[in-house]
């Protein structure tokens, strides 16, 4: 309704909607999308470069037309954005001071500096508007009207924000509610789960474990007491496989519903197929080798490596070659000019097992592979007589659940992928498995004790665990 009172917006507003619609129902030439991706790269970096600080100097040397598109050899050439520099770099990044935006957003502080995050109008009119077409589909899959319970982490999180707006957008009603929050807490939670008659959450995938959880030991059935029929999850590394022991668990429609953080807002978001897919209109998306940051090669189609995004709009605070720190799997899909991608952890959450590289998607994807009815889980990573052991600690939904687990396919699952040594143990998990999206998955899921003493971020999961316990 805002833009009623910015004339200038609405028009924008209506510009970006008529431009992403065109390419959500019709699609477009690659040839033709690719220049015009390339001129708005050349933009951006002549926007960032007039107005910010930061951008002033590191692109100070940048050779970009004063108008029209910029080459990919000179493209290749512009310096990477690191979260570093967003962390030292502060305000000054931003390319519009801070009155200008309409609202203010920091990262969550708790494995480095936090990191401002403010969006003007035009931000949020460009993501919220692709998250608008990509989730009409999925919502109508689940019914025409949809009472839904967003579950943002904080005050300063957009995720609130976002839903509220593109729920709004899509014609259905939202309760905003943080169970961990001392005014809410999961009772009242579960309670108005079941008064309101929540048809779809919107939560991480912890939180939807957590609600689980809570709905148990308050002897809350999750099918015949609450009406939960989509359940949207964001904010950690998901695998397919653990989407549908969720999917299983509060039998319920999961999607890993977007790609996204807190600095580039929205890089790939899901579709009525169950995949994410890039947003070619909001960001020119490279990926890159993490350990050189050149450009890798498709092998078989797929694009494996360190994600790389470059903002296509001018808001508050666009980015140039911003390198993720997450890996990702990039694969072209015959038809579009939208790739899939498949987010498969941080470049940092990447462990060794057996003597070579393993990503947290990989690991979690073979252990689901045989495991359902499991409620939550974590890992521990030891050494034995010279190898590496992993034992895979489940927690079963119900004593029926866990007498249908079949341990020794979970082990040999594990062992054969990794060259490993396994065990898996049934039994309760703690708090820590849920701090995933406020620290990261590797954090909260693994307990690698072949280093001595505990990673710094694990040590962040533990006192956030305890203080949500306390």
């Amino acid at each position: 309704m805002f833009t009623l009172f910015r004339p200038e917006l609405e028009a924008y507003a209506r510009e970006v909607l008529a431009e992403q619609r065109r390419l959500h129902q019709e699609g477009a030439p690659a040839d033709d999308l690719h220049a015009l991706q390339m001129e708005r790269v050349a933009e951006t970096i002549r926007y960032a470069r007039a107005n910010s600080a930061f951008y002033r100097a590191r692109l100070s040397d940048v050779a970009v037309p004063p108008t029209g598109p910029i080459g990919l050899q000179e493209l290749a050439a512009v310096p990477f954005t690191t979260k570093d520099d967003l962390r030292s770099e502060l305000f000054d990044v931003m390319s519009q001071p801070l009155d200008r935006a309409w609202v203010y957003y920091e990262t969550t502080g708790t494995t480095g500096r936090a990191t401002p995050c403010p969006r003007d109008e035009r931000d949020s009119i460009v993501n919220n508007t692709a998250l608008t077409l990509a989730y009409q589909d999925i919502f109508a899959q689940h019914g025409e009207r949809h009472v839904v319970a967003v579950m943002g982490p904080t005050e300063l999180h957009s995720t609130g924000d976002t839903f509220g707006d593109v729920l709004r957008n899509l014609g259905h009603t939202v309760v905003k509610m943080w169970p961990h929050s001392p005014v809410v807490g999961f009772p009242r939670a579960l309670a108005l789960l079941e008064r309101l008659g929540v048809t779809a959450l919107v939560c991480t995938p912890g939180m939807a474990i957590s609600l689980a959880k809570a709905a148990r030991a308050a002897g809350v059935d999750l099918r015949s007491r609450l009406g939960v029929r989509l359940i949207l999850t964001l904010g950690e590394l998901t695998s397919p496989a653990m989407l549908e022991n969720l999917g299983a668990l509060w039998s319920a429609g999961v999607y890993n519903c977007m790609y996204a953080s807190q600095e580039a807002s929205i890089m790939a978001a899901c579709h009525a197929d169950g995949r994410l897919y890039t947003e070619p209109l909001n960001n020119y998306v490279e990926v890159v080798d993490p350990d050189t940051g050149r450009a890798v090669e498709p092998v078989d189609g797929v694009r494996e490596g360190e994600l790389v995004v470059t903002h296509l709009y001018q808001g508050s605070k666009p980015l140039v070659r911003y390198r993720t720190g997450d890996m990702v799997r990039l694969s072209a899909r015959a038809g579009s000019v939208r790739e899939v991608m498949q987010p498969i952890g941080r470049v940092r959450d990447a462990l060794r097992l057996g003597g070579r590289r393993v990503t947290a998607f990989d690991l979690e994807q073979a252990l689901f592979t045989h495991v359902r009815g499991v409620i939550d889980y974590y890992l521990v990573i030891d050494e034995r007589d010279g190898q590496d052991l992993v034992t895979v600690h489940l927690e079963p939904a119900n004593r029926e659940a866990g007498l249908r687990l079949d341990r020794e396919a979970i082990r040999r699952s594990v062992a054969d992928a990794f060259g490993v040594r396994c065990e898996v143990v049934l039994g309760p998990t703690d708090a820590i498995t849920s701090t995933g999206a406020m620290v990261s998955w590797k954090a909260a899921r693994i307990d690698d004790r072949r280093g001595g003493e505990p990673e710094p971020e694990r040590l962040a999961a533990l006192a956030i665990a305890t203080g949500r316990s306390a």
